[in-house]
């Protein structure tokens, strides 16, 4: 079995599995996201297994929310990605534990900054009381002084923002 955790990281480390299962989940990483296609399914932490079962693979993903409507162009596209590689295989679309932002690669969030959205702050309260965002960093100029317009953005993980300093409007990737 292929897991997030087992894949050698960004800098080169050996990896502890089968060279061809490295390669499937290499290749089912580079699914892009068709909302936000600076990002993989691999940087949003929605690739979430890739394991074998007999000679079928099975690749794991989990949606940012359950009704996200990316998810069937996803699939569709990890299914073609396996076709490519010539791999019997399967998709399966869990939904629990649910997606979190904190499944998002340090990579993953300096992709959404260069391509000028907000990336998600912090890390998400398990148990308590539900952080409110006062204020999000322009990733156009780098400003603090920001102002929330809409809860909601062009999807709805997002929300948009201004910049008080630059005047731009921009998306902020929620934290969930």
């Amino acid at each position: 079995m292929v897991t997030r955790e087992t894949v050698a990281s960004e800098h080169g480390s050996a990896m502890a599995h089968d060279s061809s299962d490295a390669r499937i989940w290499a290749a089912v990483g580079e699914v892009a996201d068709p909302e936000v296609p600076v990002l993989t399914i691999a940087d949003l932490g929605v690739l979430r297994d890739v394991r074998r079962e007999g000679d079928e693979v099975v690749v794991t993903i989990t949606p940012t929310y359950s009704g996200c409507p990316a998810m069937d162009l996803i699939r569709h596209e990890v299914e073609l990605t396996l076709n490519y590689l010539g791999v019997e295989g399967r998709v399966e679309t869990v939904l629990s534990p649910a997606w979190t932002t904190d499944w998002m690669s340090d990579a993953g969030k300096a992709k959404l900054v260069e391509y000028g959205i907000a990336p998600p702050t912090g890390k998400r309260a398990v148990d308590g009381p539900i952080p409110l965002t006062l204020t999000v960093r322009c990733p156009l100029c780098g400003s603090p002084d920001t102002s929330e317009l809409s809860r909601f953005g062009s999807t709805s993980c997002k929300s948009l923002w201004r910049c008080n300093a630059c005047r731009e409007p921009f998306d902020h990737f929620k934290n969930l």
